[in-house]
């Protein structure tokens, strides 16, 4: 039992290790960086995040102010026998990633669902993607990329499940293990974001299930390059919804390079592959 427990446990660690590998060459963590540079340099985008931003800050206070003030001591203190003295490092973390997920569940719930999207949909309109737009809402005459939106046909962004939340408890406790415990744990999460920033994308493709699963699968490793990068940036208290918006722009290009076919086998730029290789 013993040994059969040690290669699965090998097996999942070279899995993890390939798919670290890949996000890297495919310089997808660089387009959240991309998404910042090109949110601060339009704005028009401003729009949607400005009509939402009073009430997603007070929420953001709220929810990271109760997270610390009742939650960060019992877990600094569980995790002082796991984690020695790293442990006020990684209860910190995990609060914040707590803190991330309640109010990622309520904003995107109840706040800024529609905002995303039409930040989303602005950011192609301003790289010409024009009639992918136009399969999933109207297009007005004239003006910025946001005044061009009309109305929605289809709401794409899907909401947070039950399901999400009991893989996202099922993850927590590899934040008790010292250090590798938290990058598995921002690793897997950076997985499932990743594909989530695409989902309107694939309904302004009309994919069904099967070829979603196919795209996402060809380019699983970009895929959780750009999630991890974006989970982190959302881990900062109170910026997060400034880097909700952010990392939607970043998406957005993301998803013009494809339409343009300007990517290479990784999914990506081919400028963001030479960066990356930059930084290795």
């Amino acid at each position: 039992m013993a040994d059969k427990v040690k290669e699965v446990a090998v097996e999942e660690a070279d899995r993890l290790k390939t798919l670290t590998s890949d996000a890297a060459r495919s310089g997808a963590y660089l387009y959240p960086i991309r998404g910042i540079a090109y949110f601060l340099s339009h704005k028009s985008l401003w729009k949607p995040l400005t009509s939402k931003l009073a009430p997603t800050m007070t929420l953001g206070l709220g929810i990271t102010t109760f997270m610390f003030v009742f939650t960060y001591l019992p877990q600094a203190a569980v995790m002082a026998f796991t984690n020695g003295p790293l442990a006020a490092i990684s209860a910190g973390i995990l609060v914040l990633s707590e803190s991330s997920t309640i109010f990622t569940l309520l904003s995107k719930t109840f706040l800024i669902d529609d905002a995303l999207v039409d930040t989303f949909d602005g950011v192609l309109l301003s790289k010409n993607s024009t009639d992918l737009v136009s399969e999933g809402r109207q297009i007005k005459a004239g003006g910025d990329p946001i005044a061009k939106l009309g109305k929605l046909m289809k709401k794409p962004f899907v909401k947070f499940t039950p399901k999400a939340m009991i893989r996202y408890l099922m993850y927590l406790p590899l934040n008790f293990i010292p250090v590798v415990g938290t990058v598995v744990f921002v690793m897997l999460q950076g997985k499932r974001a990743g594909p989530a920033a695409h989902a309107r994308y694939f309904q302004l493709k009309r994919w069904n299930k099967g070829q979603q699963e196919k795209h996402i699968e060809q380019y699983r490793g970009a895929y959780t390059g750009f999630g991890v990068a974006a989970v982190l940036l959302e881990l900062v208290p109170l910026a997060s919804i400034l880097f909700a918006f952010t990392n939607t722009v970043g998406a957005a290009l993301w998803a013009a390079d494809i339409e343009k076919q300007h990517i290479t086998k990784e999914g990506t730029a081919p400028r963001l592959r030479e960066q990356a290789k930059k930084a290795e």
